[in-house]
């Protein structure tokens, strides 16, 4: 089932009209992840190379989770899934939004083929947003610093892009609270 889901997903089709560098679909999962880390979309690095998260925020991000590159491409283990599945191309200050067709056509299937009890990591605005669409109104920060109102299931993070550098200086309580119980957490569940 989950071979079969990879394939169709690989031919993707439903956004390429409006795809600048044509689809490229990039999620990694297995019916044995209980690590799902939700983020927006490839960028041109990711694009280009195919593996998710094959960029500075990804080195940034398995910093955060205290995991190593062997261990966070292991589909068996961590399921990477995005907001938009293909590179959606540059918007005025960075990349375009995720395309919205993707989360509605996918991510009910792959998450059909991911253990119950897992832990799921929602990677910056768009994630949170679709996923905790009742905090539409509060701001990232104020998602991020409530994590604990989210337990056990659920973590909302930043995105750890260059940006998330300046973001944590401003809030010192990300380094302090929120990794270290994130580092905690991770660890239990890709142990168990």
């Amino acid at each position: 089932m989950s071979a079969e889901l990879h394939q169709e997903i690989s031919a993707c089709q439903i956004c390429a009209d409006h795809l600048p560098h044509g689809p490229r679909p990039v999620v990694q999962f297995s019916s044995t992840a209980r690590l799902l880390i939700i983020g927006q979309a490839p960028g041109t690095k990711v694009h280009a190379s195919g593996i998710p998260w094959d960029d500075d925020s990804g080195d940034r991000l398995r910093e955060w989770l205290g995991v190593d590159k062997t261990t966070f491409y292991n589909p068996d283990k961590i399921a990477l899934m995005p907001m938009g599945f293909c590179y959606p191309g540059k918007a005025q200050g960075g990349d375009a939004p995720p395309r919205k067709e993707c989360a509605p056509r996918w991510h009910d299937r792959v998450l059909g083929t991911l253990p119950k009890d897992r832990l799921t990591l929602l990677v910056g605005t768009y994630a949170q947003e679709y996923y905790l669409p009742h905090t539409k109104k509060m701001s990232m920060t104020a998602r991020v610093q409530g994590w604990r109102d989210y337990s056990p299931e659920i973590i909302p993070l930043p995105h750890p892009a260059w940006r998330s550098a300046i973001w944590m200086k401003k809030n010192p309580w990300f380094t302090s609270e929120v990794l270290p119980d994130l580092r905690r957490r991770v660890f239990d569940t890709m142990r168990s």
